[in-house]
């Protein structure tokens, strides 16, 4: 099953490259940027044919690696 994993930083946390990423548009001429949060998504294939079961195995991957519960969020859409 093809699973996607969309990972945040929180929004109390600060996002150092997106403000890199801000700051270099401005300079590049945009302007009417104010801000830029830069997050990440993950594609992963997973063997089985129960959704909930591989949604679970996932969501125990992001917990375990694929993100830092202190600083991200993250959601799991298993595309089936």
């Amino acid at each position: 099953m093809k699973v996607t994993v969309n990972i945040v930083r929180r929004p109390d946390i600060a996002d150092p490259q997106g403000a890199t990423v801000a700051r270099a548009l401005r300079d590049l001429g945009h302007g009417a940027v104010r801000s830029v949060r830069v997050d990440r998504s993950i594609h992963l294939e997973v063997d089985g044919d129960d959704p909930d079961q591989v949604r679970a195995e996932v969501v125990r991957m992001c917990e375990e690696l694929l993100a830092n519960p202190v600083l991200e969020d993250f959601d799991v859409v298993v595309e089936g």
